[in-house]
């Protein structure tokens, strides 16, 4: 199936199943233009974490990573050094993953470099114009696309990690750079 029905008798997207924070997350905000440096910066980051994972395990651990990562404030997390680096190691609330630690505070820094208003630019940059045309099936949903292979060889020559093709697709997605909601979705 390409659509599952909810409790609330509506078609939606067959990958939220039957979990209510699934619902609310595609129903609120997947697919939905996100635009903003902190936001985009937050947005990455928790792509970034979801690497090797469920998004629902980042959406239930939002909250906590929002916390500790101060709202995502790029010149607060550019700030945190080894100390910072241990206590998000200790916190269960979290993903515990050094090297993704680590790179959200990289990634701040470089966003910190750029003027006020670039990476919204650059990363919108990528977006595709829209075909008028969406996914029939859940089949039809790439992974990766030629515009998410740019955008991640773009942040990556700036320095930026944990932006892969693929992760950076799943931040489009989610973004709404792409609509990927499926004919019979009744976000679609």
């Amino acid at each position: 199936m390409d659509t599952v029905l909810g409790p609330d008798e509506r078609h939606r997207c067959a990958w939220v199943g039957d979990d209510a924070e699934y619902r609310r997350y595609h129903d609120e905000e997947w697919g939905t233009p996100l635009r903003g440096d902190r936001a985009l910066f937050e947005k990455m980051a928790l792509e970034g974490f979801q690497a090797g994972l469920s998004w629902i395990t980042i959406l239930r651990k939002r909250p906590r990573f929002r916390e500790v990562f101060q709202g995502f404030e790029p010149a607060v997390v550019a700030a945190f050094g080894e100390a910072e680096v241990e206590e998000l190691m200790a916190d269960a609330g979290i993903i515990r993953n050094r090297a993704k630690i680590e790179a959200t505070i990289g990634n701040a820094r470089l966003v910190l470099e750029m003027a006020e208003g670039e990476l919204d630019a650059l990363m919108w940059s990528f977006a595709p114009a829209a075909s008028g045309s969406r996914p029939a099936l859940m089949a039809d949903v790439p992974a990766v696309t030629a515009e998410s292979t740019a955008m991640s060889k773009e942040l990556r020559r700036r320095g930026f990690r944990f932006v892969g093709p693929t992760t950076m697709y799943a931040l489009m997605q989610s973004a709404g750079m792409v609509d990927d909601h499926v004919a019979g979705c009744w976000r679609a």
